[in-house]
């Protein structure tokens, strides 16, 4: 049978949606959460750019929880939450001189006319941070997060040198909020390996990982032992003082007492653009820092106002990617894996190669439809390539090196775990193990529920789940909820206070929200953002796992085969079994629907915005419609109730006249604001 092609419409592209941002969802958790990202940045920027052109070519699948919308990460155990006043927002990516022009054309497109100038600076491979000054005192600092929670990591940052504790100047403000990436130099990230190393300590993967894991210890002693520094970058807000751009911004980080980068420049052109960003891509490896690109912003914040944002993105900024580091070695074999749902994982054995001073011994190989399309073969020199993480992918083989003694390679017929039969289902380009017993699917199924996005059960790591499963005392997670402390004494290693402590871990697990209960039963395509969909939508495990293909498909973000993935796992015998263990077990259930908190003339409603607005900013008029209780949407859809249209309307003013929706202009929303003010001050008299 042919390999499906990504390109010749032979996969379903709902299907590869739903794909992409369950795979999304995993990176971005294992990147900003956990620290310990699975694949090179060039492979995420890959997915993210391949799931925001399927969202624009097939507008009916855009949804408001998707990736493309919001900012990765969630706020991580061991600290405070902390909501930002203002969300952290995330930049688009340009890989090339004519995606800079293309996103000059956008701005030029929404901004006809007048001059605009940039402010230049390298992007810092680090972690964002923003800290919150009350009358020139540092009050609080916080983790980016999710862009709209973080992580209250305020006694850490106090030990870092860059971060003052109180500001400096005549002209402090009362309120203030600045915005900076905390990063560890390489001299101080090769130091503290070295120092890890000799301890018997895993190493570091690279510097961003060191910093963020440095700036998330719960003891700030350990912090401050750890050389970590900060470069200021921007005013998330500030009380009393008129910012009239990005460049005067600096200056007034300066005067407060703030390090910024000594590179950062302001040019005029474009043209000096792109020579800057050449420039520092030449001089990458002489920095003291690790750096993966240029930060593109527009100087002018009234330009950035009329500009305003889109999905998680302002369009007045972009981040200028440059090419991942590589390095060329042999390919000494090809090995599979077995995933969690069955999927059979190909992965590449490598001679040992130093990559940007990392030794890569794997690589990602995606598929055997990736390998064949790349001609890969065993024994082959090939091009590796890394940006600064923990799995680098295989770019492609150099052909002018090959002997003739090189391998194709095939997928294997059976599953290496358990010997059945592969198949691959219509329309997929990756294979899978269709047995449900298969021990290795079970045990990904098991490392799943028992981790913390879902259940969180601590101290179940990995070699005790295969103990476990190796000793038949469970099969499945419902069996988690039966050990004993009997069972788990008898087991080689285990000593009475981690059982002790293991066993309080479950039983804390039962009074997870129900949203990672339904994250934890491993259904394929079920993510963390579709599991608190369904949540808010059915309220109950039991609703959920009874509603048809339709009832689910109608939850606002869940696809089709989202939906019959729903559907099809939940009539199956043995996971209806399981379920029933599982609420045997004393595990969330029910979780009650929040009160309405917004009850405007617009609830119930989603709004959609094309154009420039007069009298208000992009940014405004979407938080009014949202006070006055509409869901801004992703695009133009059968379901959209109202577009707004500005001056020079895009595409989408078209798509809303084919598809009926509801059209109005900037004098409609301002007559809806002021209606809705009347009626607030009626009630108040």
């Amino acid at each position: 049978m042919a390999l499906p092609n990504p390109d010749s419409g032979d996969i379903d592209p709902a299907a590869r949606v739903d794909q992409l941002r369950h795979q999304i969802e995993q990176h971005n958790y294992s990147y900003y959460v956990l620290d310990a990202p699975t694949v090179s940045d060039a492979e995420y920027d890959v997915s993210m750019r391949e799931l925001r052109e399927l969202e624009q070519q097939y507008p009916e699948l855009q949804t408001p929880d998707s990736p493309t919308m919001r900012v990765g990460g969630q706020v991580g155990r061991g600290f405070r939450p902390h909501t930002h006043p203002r969300p952290m927002l995330s930049l688009a990516n340009a890989f090339s001189h004519q995606e800079l022009d293309a996103w000059f054309q956008r701005v030029r497109n929404l901004v006809p006319n007048g001059a605009i100038h940039f402010v230049v600076e390298p992007k810092i491979d680090g972690l964002a941070i923003a800290l919150t000054y009350r009358r020139g005192r540092l009050r609080v600092g916080a983790t980016r997060g999710n862009g709209i929670q973080g992580e209250d990591v305020t006694p850490n940052l106090r030990t870092m040198s860059e971060v003052p504790d109180r500001l400096q100047g005549d002209s402090v403000p009362d309120g203030l909020e600045v915005r900076g990436e905390v990063y560890m130099p390489i001299q101080a990230f090769e130091a503290l390996n070295q120092r890890r190393a000799a301890e018997g300590a895993s190493l570091f993967a690279n510097p961003r990982n060191s910093a963020a894991g440095s700036l998330r210890q719960l003891d700030p002693e350990i912090t401050r032992h750890r050389r970590l520094c900060l470069f200021a970058y921007a005013i998330g807000y500030v009380d009393g003082i008129q910012i009239e751009g990005q460049w005067p911004t600096l200056q007034l980080l300066q005067d407060w007492g703030f390090v910024v980068n000594p590179l950062v420049k302001r040019v005029e052109t474009l043209g000096e653009v792109k020579a800057y960003c050449d420039w520092m891509e030449a001089e990458r490896d002489r920095l003291p820092y690790e750096t993966d690109g240029v930060v593109v912003k527009i100087d002018d914040v009234t330009v950035q106002e009329e500009l305003g944002v889109v999905g998680r993105e302002p369009r007045w900024a972009i981040a200028y990617k440059f090419a991942p580091r590589e390095a060329t070695t042999r390919l000494n074999d090809i090995q599979v894996n077995v995933g969690r749902t069955g999927a059979i994982n190909p992965f590449a054995v490598l001679e040992p190669v130093n990559v940007g001073g990392v030794i890569v011994r794997l690589a990602t190989l995606h598929n055997e439809y990736d390998i064949q399309r790349k001609d890969i073969r065993v024994g082959d020199r090939v091009i590796i390539r890394r940006a600064g993480d923990v799995i680098p992918q295989v770019v492609k083989p150099v052909l002018e090196e090959r002997s003739g003694t090189e391998q194709v390679y095939f997928l294997p017929k059976v599953c290496p775990a358990c010997g059945t039969p592969l198949v691959r289902p219509e329309g997929e380009a990756m294979s899978r193990c269709p047995n449900i017993e298969c021990p290795a699917q079970r045990f990904r199924w098991i490392e799943h529920f028992v981790a913390e996005p879902a259940m969180d059960i601590r101290g179940l790591g990995e070699a005790l789940v295969q103990l476990l499963l190796d000793q038949g005392l469970i099969r499945d997670p419902a069996d988690i909820y039966a050990l004993t402390r009997e069972q788990l004494l008898t087991l080689p290693g285990i000593k009475e206070k981690s059982t002790t402590n293991l066993l309080a871990s479950i039983d804390r697990s039962k009074r997870r929200p129900l949203a990672s209960v339904v994250f934890a039963l491993g259904i394929r395509y079920v993510g963390a953002q579709t599991a608190e969909l369904l949540v808010g939508a059915f309220h109950d495990l039991d609703a959920i796992a009874s509603a048809s293909v339709d009832a689910l498909e109608s939850v606002d973000g869940i696809g089709r085969k989202t939906a019959e993935s729903i559907a099809t796992w939940s009539a199956q015998l043995p996971n209806r079994r399981l379920l029933e263990r599982l609420r045997s077990a004393g595990i969330t259930w029910q979780e009650r629907p929040p009160d309405h908190a917004v009850a405007g003339p617009l609830i119930g409603t989603t709004v959609l915005i094309t154009g420039r607005l007069e009298a208000l900013s992009r940014g405004q008029a979407e938080q009014r419609l949202k006070d006055l209780g509409a869901k801004i949407a992703p695009g133009v859809s059968k379901s959209l109730d109202y577009l707004i249209v500005g001056a020079e309307p895009g595409s989408k003013l078209d798509k809303a006249k084919k598809v009926g929706t509801n059209i109005v202009d900037e004098s409609w929303l301002l007559e809806v604001l002021e209606q809705y003010a009347m009626s607030l001050s009626q009630l108040e008299q």
